[in-house]
């Protein structure tokens, strides 16, 4: 069934997790009114543009609660306490009762909830049975429920693709305990934000439970090859009879990001097969949701883009220190510095443009030749590119980079060509300010594999030292140069 789309009124809660953030963007694209219920709305204020809004409430609060739904037509009901170190079943009861109660009364014409794929059976983990739960609790409102019912989510920044990358980079060889070959059928993130905006839109009398998945059952052993495969990592994995979920939890915590607690809960439900056994989704959307490896490539390519299009400003001090090995986020390490000039952003990224080639690094620049030279050595470009004699362009060769964003003044970013286990990048950016300027140095290395942990700590030392001297170099340039 195709759907119009309508111009809606709509309360969003959870903006702040994951699938919520990126319905936001989703829904504020699409010039719907958004009002999101937020417990501390600073966060979400910076990125809300009218006439969208934020208010101050928690579902956990039932006076909170009061007014917050009125003039809206449509709720998203993303909350979810898996994370908490209290009974999260508890909370998930009472959060969902309350919104039900406010809901009860109000101008709301459907809630439209992401719960857990599952069937409704004995021996469920606490996480899918509360899943469970809480569409029925948001049920009793008398408004009908869209109850969304999905499995892993696949998409940069997820808690499955964390897990699942955390693993494949940072172990060659895996022992695999058993829950980790019970199938599923992942979802990638940009189906599942079309599934609930498409919601909105299709016909209901009643509330109405959809199974929604990707093209492809598959097991977390799958995902952990096929993340492998994209990225050519080479990992052993030995299946393992007996790994209590316990144990599970306290080995994942300490080899991929999650919390131990968040991950025995995870562990726990995905000891149950969790794929679409209801076609009805097929017949109520016009999507066609992708296949694990289109869904793993995306994203990567997207953590790629969301990563070149973050800003590091409230990474490090002020004052551009950082701990052995710089910051790490995700699989990626960062070394972020930062300094101010006295000269407006022209000046000040003055020397920034003429980096490389016949100018130089302006610091150590006999250590980068030597670079070059091993790069050379080891089959790969080497410094004989040098740059071009005009100013710099998007897809410029630069010594061992290539320039991959060009936005004088403000902005360079260049890509590291030469031969390394993993990716790098070198970005400038300069911002005005009362004075004068700042210009921000960011070093990024994304690892491959364990090869790639330690070229990052090994050079670590010398980088730092090069890394210091040469944003020290620009701004006694900068102060000096003249455009």
């Amino acid at each position: 069934m195709k759907t119009i789309p309508n111009h809606h009124r709509i309360l969003l809660t959870g903006a702040t997790g994951y699938v919520g953030g990126r319905l936001l963007t989703a829904l504020m694209s699409s010039r719907h009114d958004v009002r999101c219920l937020a417990r501390r709305p600073d966060y979400l204020i910076p990125r809300i543009k009218p006439p969208n809004t934020v208010v101050t409430g928690d579902v956990l609060n039932a006076s909170s609660l009061e007014g917050v739904v009125e003039g809206c037509d449509t709720a998203f009901y993303l909350v979810h306490s898996m994370g908490s170190a209290e009974s999260f079943e508890e909370q998930d009861r009472l959060g969902s009762t309350n919104f039900a109660n406010a809901a009860r009364h109000s101008s709301l014409r459907r809630i439209i909830y992401l719960g857990g794929l599952a069937d409704d059976e004995r021996g469920l983990s606490p996480h899918l049975r509360s899943r469970l739960e809480v569409g029925r609790i948001l049920r009793t409102s008398g408004i009908p429920v869209i109850e969304l019912r999905a499995s892993i989510v696949i998409g940069s920044g997820s808690l499955s693709f964390e897990l699942v990358r955390a693993l494949a980079e940072h172990l060659p060889v895996m022992l695999l305990p058993r829950w980790v070959s019970v199938v599923a059928q992942p979802i990638g993130i940009e189906d599942l934000i079309d599934y609930l905006v498409a919601s909105m839109d299709i016909s209901v009398q009643e509330s109405l439970v959809i199974e929604i998945g990707g093209a492809d059952v598959v097991s977390y052993r799958d995902l952990i090859v096929e993340y492998a495969r994209q990225r050519g990592l080479r990992r052993l994995l030995i299946p393992v009879p007996v790994l209590t979920p316990r144990l599970s939890s306290l080995w994942l915590g300490l080899v991929t990001p999650l919390y131990a607690r968040v991950g025995r809960k995870l562990i726990d439900s995905i000891r149950h097969p969790t794929i679409v056994r209801d076609p009805a989704a097929q017949r109520l959307f016009d999507i066609k949701p992708l296949g694990v490896a289109d869904a793993m490539a995306l994203a990567i390519r997207n953590e790629d883009r969301e990563f070149a299009e973050t800003r590091w400003s409230g990474a490090l001090s002020s004052a551009g220190s950082a701990p052995f090995g710089g910051v790490r986020l995700g699989t990626r390490f960062f070394d972020s510095r930062v300094i101010t000039v006295p000269v407006p952003p022209e000046k000040a990224f003055a020397p920034i443009r003429l980096l490389g080639g016949k100018t130089g690094w302006y610091a150590y620049d006999f250590l980068w030749r030597l670079r070059g030279a091993m790069d050379l050595a080891l089959g790969g470009v080497g410094m004989r590119r040098g740059r071009p004699d005009r100013d710099l362009r998007v897809g410029d060769p630069l010594d061992f980079w290539r320039v991959e964003a060009y936005d004088p003044p403000f902005h360079l970013r260049l890509a590291a060509e030469m031969k390394i286990p993993g990716r790098a990048w070198l970005e400038y950016e300069v911002k005005p300010v009362e004075g004068g300027s700042t210009i921000r140095q960011t070093a990024i290395f994304d690892p491959a594999g364990l090869a790639g942990l330690a070229y990052w700590y090994g050079i670590y030392p010398v980088h730092a030292l090069i890394f210091r001297r040469l944003i020290h170099a620009i701004a006694r340039r900068a102060g000096f140069s003249s455009t």
